[in-house]
């Protein structure tokens, strides 16, 4: 009896260190968390309302994505991506996504394709609902899985890498000028040209879309970043 407490225990701290990382993600995606600067457990908990626990577990889930690193006796810093580092991750998502698409355009049965069309109409709902997690989100499941259907685990592993790695800056500006959603669109109309069967018009549509998306994020720091803050109080630093 003593062990199911136990595991209970454990089950719901794991539940608030999840709580917690999500709230960091959105901090992140909002830019109140801004990128150079170190974060201590303990402010970013008197925050949250929570015990320094969680959010230094929380945090350690995110330095495994790349997007703090540990600054001992400090806290964490939030990692910084430069522009020359997302004109790379974008290359390299291109090199392996645009001929992956082709691929599974030609392999892929109809059924397979259209299980993707339900990550796809989410993206356009978040993006219309302005849920900026839940964009990111579905996008990320949409992208996944078509590539897994070309049945290469690592490559997936290594997409979802790029991906965390390139988190979108200033999504939140992008969202206020309604520039989200023709970006979302983009999945359903990839989708319904990979139905036809035409793999060459596929990897196009897969190309301008990397393309559309890169150019996002260049729009997305043509303003200072953070020019405000997006919740009541402003996170802590350490």
């Amino acid at each position: 009896m003593g062990e199911l407490k136990h595991r209970s225990l454990i089950t719901a701290q794991e539940r608030l260190r999840d709580q917690v990382a999500h709230q960091l993600r959105a901090a992140l995606i909002a830019g109140e968390l801004r990128p150079g600067s170190v974060y201590s457990a303990p402010g970013l908990a008197a925050d949250f309302g929570v015990s320094a626990t969680p959010v230094r577990e929380a945090m350690l889930d995110l330095a495994r994505e790349g997007l703090v690193e540990p600054v001992r006796n400090k806290g964490f810093r939030i990692t910084e991506v430069s522009e020359r580092d997302l004109d790379q991750y974008t290359e390299i998502r291109a090199l392996i996504e645009v001929p992956v698409v082709g691929q599974v355009t030609r392999t892929a049965d109809r059924a397979q394709l259209e299980a993707l069309r339900p990550a796809a109409l989410e993206i356009v709902a978040a993006a219309r609902a302005h849920d900026l997690i839940g964009y990111l989100e579905a996008d990320r499941r949409f992208h996944l899985e078509l590539l897994g259907l070309s049945g290469n685990d690592r490559l997936v592993e290594t997409v979802g890498e790029l991906r965390k790695r390139s988190r979108l800056y200033g999504l939140t500006r992008l969202d206020e000028r309604n520039q989200l959603l023709p970006s979302a669109e983009e999945h359903v109309e990839l989708l319904d040209v990979m139905l036809t069967g035409d793999a060459e018009a596929a990897e196009s549509c897969m190309a301008r879309h990397l393309g559309h998306v890169r150019s996002l994020w260049a729009e997305g720091r043509d303003e200072p970043l953070f020019p405000r803050p997006r919740r009541g109080a402003a996170m802590r630093r350490s």
